[in-house]
């Protein structure tokens, strides 16, 4: 599912895939709903490409995300609560300790809690699953297809 939500550049939340058109996609925002033209010149990302940098491997956002869930027993993160930019980074620390602390910047933290709290008020909250159950069905169909 995090396969169809994506990130546009300059524009704030996060939307959902629709439909796609001639140089174009059509989205419609999490937060209220409105749909919007997304043009071949706007940088689009999905949410599935993420990964955060951590001191191993690079972590899917969907993981994070899930870790995230658990951390704070299904609640919102409220951003504003913390007093500065070292607090924020050691609540994230309790979260994933392994998080490469010099590649992942303030912003970077900030970004994914503000995506939680609005992937969280769309309803999600199996995030790295709901990437896999639509990643399951096409992993199938090509296995289907290859023992043809």
């Amino acid at each position: 599912m995090l396969r169809k939500v994506v990130s546009i550049a300059g524009k704030a939340g996060l939307y959902s895939l629709v439909s796609q058109g001639k140089n174009m996609l059509i989205v419609e925002s999490l937060s209220d709903g409105k749909r919007i033209p997304a043009y071949a010149r706007d940088k689009v990302m999905s949410l599935g490409d993420i990964a955060i940098y951590t001191t191993e491997d690079d972590m899917p956002l969907g993981e994070v995300l899930d870790k995230v869930y658990a951390h704070t027993e299904a609640k919102p993160v409220d951003i504003k609560s913390f007093g500065s930019d070292k607090a924020m980074r050691e609540y994230f620390a309790e979260i994933l300790p392994e998080f490469d602390s010099e590649r992942v910047y303030n912003n970077d933290i900030r970004k994914l809690f503000s995506w939680y709290n609005i992937l969280l008020g769309a309803g999600f909250t199996r995030f790295s699953q709901e990437l896999q159950s639509a990643e399951e069905p096409a992993a199938e169909a090509a296995s289907a297809e290859a023992e043809k």
